[in-house]
């Protein structure tokens, strides 16, 4: 049985069989169940933790690689696979393994470096090869990038390296490129990109540097709505409700059937969900589980 979504106002099937064992939740992470900090609260790993160890089946999906959502998530004892990198990649936390990836073809690939050749900027290419993640940077010149980079080294000690041209890297292992600028700096690059078939994209704001985006490249197979259709499928799920606040989670909530926007979330993200909940700020995502799935 699928639950009906309702409008923000009511009280949709909180009471309803929908909610269940048979129910997948699952959050964004930044902006949404991470605080101002990029952490998780005290109170929301406890609750979580409580509800997970009664059945709750709770996952989440987010940009970011396993090297930090690893160590962002070690207090939670979660039991289902996550989504990584926007749907590039599912992890299995009770294997620990990835038990998808989604690769760029090589000419995809040799189209985003030749592109970015021609606007003059750079990012963060990202190989998976043999089961492990490697992120390469051509220069850090520009400060946001290096920020991004020296906060992943210093605070969750992720590798990063080094490479004087991202086409010295073999392009059979890439699976996503990341860019961090202002907005009319990379609309050209995604607007010479957009016709492409093989290619899929995210243009985004960050919640921790106003007024930067982000410009994501990654498999057109590869979205967070497919990921979690496909947790779904794999664990016979007959209802999922996701919590989400950023235009990327907006593919999440196509694969939703109750979707539920935190306070601070985008206008966009607003305009789409059923639901409102608390602020990230607030522990929105789990009082909102408590308040409604619980009872």
């Amino acid at each position: 049985m699928k639950c009906e979504a309702r409008e923000p106002s009511e009280r949709p099937c909180f009471a309803s069989p929908c909610f269940n064992n048979s129910t997948l939740f699952i959050s964004d992470l930044d902006g949404t169940l991470l605080n101002g900090s990029a952490e998780l609260s005290a109170y929301t790993i406890s609750r979580l933790n409580a509800m997970i160890a009664e059945g709750l089946q709770f996952s989440v999906a987010t940009a970011r690689t396993f090297a930090t959502t690893g160590k962002i998530l070690a207090g939670l004892t979660l039991k289902l696979p996550i989504v990584l990198m926007n749907g590039v990649l599912i992890y299995d936390m009770g294997r620990k393994l990835y038990a998808q990836a989604n690769y760029l073809a090589p000419n995809a690939v040799t189209a985003i470096i030749e592109t970015l050749r021609r606007f003059e900027l750079t990012g963060l290419m990202y190989e998976l090869k043999d089961g492990a993640l490697m992120t390469y940077h051509e220069s850090l010149e520009q400060k946001q990038l290096r920020d991004f980079v020296e906060e992943r080294i210093s605070k969750y000690n992720k590798p990063f390296r080094h490479t004087d041209g991202f086409e010295n890297i073999s392009p059979d292992s890439i699976i996503y490129f990341m860019l961090l600028d202002k907005r009319d700096k990379l609309l050209p690059v995604h607007d010479a990109l957009s016709s492409r078939t093989d290619l899929r994209m995210a243009l985004y704001e960050d919640n921790y540097r106003p007024g930067f985006w982000y410009l994501e490249f990654f498999n057109e197979k590869a979205s967070k709505q497919n990921a979690v259709n496909y947790l779904r499928e794999e664990y016979g799920y007959e209802c999922v409700a996701g919590f989400g606040d950023n235009l990327n989670d907006l593919p999440m909530f196509a694969a939703c059937d109750i979707k539920i926007a935190v306070e601070n979330a985008k206008p966009e993200v607003k305009d789409a969900a059923n639901h409102i909940c608390g602020s990230n700020e607030n522990d929105g995502v789990a009082k909102w589980l408590e308040e409604r799935v619980l009872r």
